[in-house]
């Protein structure tokens, strides 16, 4: 048993202080986000990650002093000896991440665990980054741990939980613009704008607002959807302002997540995601492995309650609202989204009617207003439904 142990040690040191072969990828960045029941760990990457399977998870071994953990392997990525010491987290659910060279062409991606409930792993394009979600009770000191074979009590499943907290997203911002209009309007100003116009009227509604930024700041995608989720949001709602080549284009339109997607809705995708139609379309892999099934018929709903609402309710003297109807996408902040989510494209920056529009702080507010009237019909109209009523 001694040889084979310094056998292993001696071939974990060769492939280590191997020269690095050609052709392999690098770990850009290491990267945690930390929330009352969850912890999310991000490997940025400098390519495509080569995923094999689901993270493996390992039990605790007492007498080599190693808690229980996860772990994944990517293929041809180097890293060295540059996290040998680890990222420490000490967060009351993660100890830390640490990252190997397991084999000359591959790393190890470990997650040592202090409390562990469930997983979920994907990955994403654009940056290329593997996400790690790891759920459980803390044992942070604020509170006893859960002891062995008590359950925690899940959240109930979507469109039976009563709605109260609703997660504002306004897309873009910082050193992103977003889409960029007639007149140089942005889109990263547009959308904020809404979303603030949004909020009150949503808390005067009776409901609970999150927004994932309330300035001018450059916020990842996966961060935003950790903002959600971290918040318990009962609703996901991301504000983009869209563009065409053609500026004769203008409308609203309103997507939300599902398995299959509309050939129109990649081009939207591509550009809020910042990716090709061809890297859209390979997205497709990453919803199969997301609890799709069980959100989208919420999500469709939304969006619905959205779209008709915006085209229907604005003031007569904005009528008419173009109707680019409801639509499937393929969107990044949908794809890590657990509660129903929507994306709503206010109106395209490259016309000019539009463009005036979204300028325009009262239209802002009659759109903002229509927004938080849906939001309100699509919650009563639950609840009935929930009471057994017709509705």
């Amino acid at each position: 048993m001694r040889a084979r142990v310094c056998a292993l040690l001696l071939l974990a040191a060769c492939v280590v202080g191997a020269q690095r072969p050609a052709g392999l990828g690098d770990v850009v960045n290491v990267r945690f986000w930390s929330y009352p029941d969850y912890t999310r760990v991000v490997v940025e990457l400098d390519r495509a990650v080569d995923l094999r399977g689901d993270a493996r998870r390992l039990p605790a071994d007492r007498k080599a002093s190693r808690p229980e953990r996860l772990y994944v392997d990517l293929e041809g990525v180097w890293v060295g000896n540059r996290y040998d010491t680890g990222v420490p987290v000490g967060d009351g659910l993660l100890q830390g991440i640490r990252i190997g060279q397991h084999t000359r062409s591959g790393i190890r991606v470990v997650v040592d665990l202090e409390h562990y409930e469930r997983h979920r792993l994907v990955t994403l394009s654009h940056p290329d980054r593997l996400v790690i979600d790891v759920y459980g009770p803390r044992r942070d000191g604020r509170g006893p741990a859960p002891r062995s074979g008590t359950p925690v009590a899940p959240r109930l499943p979507a469109g039976l939980r009563a709605i109260e907290t609703v997660v504002i997203d306004p897309g873009h911002g910082g050193r992103d613009p977003g889409a960029i209009g007639v007149g140089g309007l942005r889109e990263k100003d547009v959308t904020l704008t809404l979303a603030r116009a949004l909020a009150p009227r949503l808390e005067a509604r009776g409901f609970h607002v999150v927004m994932t930024r309330n300035a001018d700041r450059e916020l990842p995608l996966e961060e935003r959807s950790a903002l959600a989720e971290a918040a318990r949001g009962d609703l996901f709602v991301s504000l983009h302002a869209n563009a065409a080549p053609r500026r004769s284009v203008h409308g609203v339109e309103t997507y939300y997540l599902d398995e299959n997607h509309e050939r129109h809705s990649l081009n939207v995708a591509a550009r809020e995601n910042g990716v090709t139609p061809s890297q859209v379309n390979a997205l497709q892999r990453t919803v199969a492995k997301l609890r799709v099934s069980e959100v989208s018929p919420h999500s469709r709903r939304l969006a619905e309650f959205i779209q008709r609402q915006i085209v229907r309710g604005m003031p007569r003297s904005y009528q008419p609202v173009p109707d680019l109807g409801a639509k499937k996408g393929p969107f990044h902040v949908l794809f890590l989204s657990t509660m129903p989510a929507v994306l709503v494209e206010s109106g395209f920056l490259t016309n000019r009617t539009d463009a005036a529009r979204l300028a325009d702080p009262a239209y802002v507010g009659a759109m903002a207003e229509q927004i938080a009237e849906a939001l309100t019909r699509f919650r009563d109209d639950g609840a009935r439904v929930a009471l057994g009523e017709s509705p």
